[in-house]
């Protein structure tokens, strides 16, 4: 069953340390486009001033912790991204997608 995690960031210009994670990874969360990881079913991000909110579903907690281990990880370590101030797991529960 697919899970869902919540990661949220509280620094000086989140989105610009979230846009710099992407292009260290070459994806572009815009326009969908770029090496997103096989096991990813959904991401989305959100801000509000200096706090930044992304979720994402995963077929399986692994699978993101593989991503982290062998791409997300070394990408946030370049582009120097503090520590989140909240990581959680939920079971996903429904989802409804609107084009």
């Amino acid at each position: 069953m697919s899970e869902v995690v919540v990661i949220e960031f509280d620094a000086p210009e989140a989105v610009e340390v979230y846009n710099s994670v992407n292009r260290v990874l070459g994806i572009d969360p815009k326009s969908g486009s770029g090496d997103w990881p096989a096991p990813l079913v959904s991401h989305v991000a959100g801000e509000s001033g200096d706090k930044l909110i992304v979720v994402e579903v995963w077929e399986s907690r692994a699978d993101q912790e593989r991503f982290m281990q062998s791409r997300l990880g070394p990408a946030f370590h370049e582009a120097k991204v503090p520590q989140p101030t909240r990581v959680e797991w939920f079971a996903k529960a429904g989802e409804m997608h609107r084009h």
